[in-house]
């Protein structure tokens, strides 16, 4: 199946009721699921508005680059690349997406404290999903 076929079947998939479709052959591997509709709040005054804490300003999500399965690991025999309580850097690999067998290595873009993992590995993942919870207050 080449990108044209490809963007053809997104195209005929997204006027389906479908909400997801797997597709298996022996060398292509597809799986695609329609988002959870984005709900619009009404705009509110200013006055409203909530405050933003410093609690919230200083933990940070670290979200998906791409859509594709997530690997918390090299292999089943590695541990995982970090777990709550893990300090990271910038630049350090925290995990792996594949997608249509490509690799791709996803990396801290700040420093400090993994608070919270969400994503279990062989975990399907969506573009922009939160993965992880970073304390950037806590930096070593």
């Amino acid at each position: 199946m080449d990108q044209k076929e490809i963007k053809q079947f997104l195209v005929s998939f997204k006027n389906t009721d479908l909400e997801e479709v797997r597709f298996e052959s022996d060398d292509l591997k597809i799986y695609f699921r329609k988002g959870e509709p984005e709900v619009i709040e009404p705009k509110v005054k200013a006055e409203e508005k909530k405050e933003i804490t410093e609690e919230e300003i200083k933990v940070i999500p670290i979200k998906s680059p791409m859509v594709g399965t997530f690997f918390s690991s090299e292999s089943n025999d590695h541990p995982p690349f970090v777990i709550e309580g893990n300090h990271v850097k910038p630049g350090q690999k925290i995990g792996i997406i594949e997608a249509m067998k490509i690799m791709k290595d996803v990396n801290s873009n700040l420093g400090g404290k993994i608070v919270k993992v969400f994503v279990k590995d062989r975990q399907p993942v969506e573009y922009g999903q939160e993965l992880f919870l970073v304390d950037t207050e806590d930096v070593k």
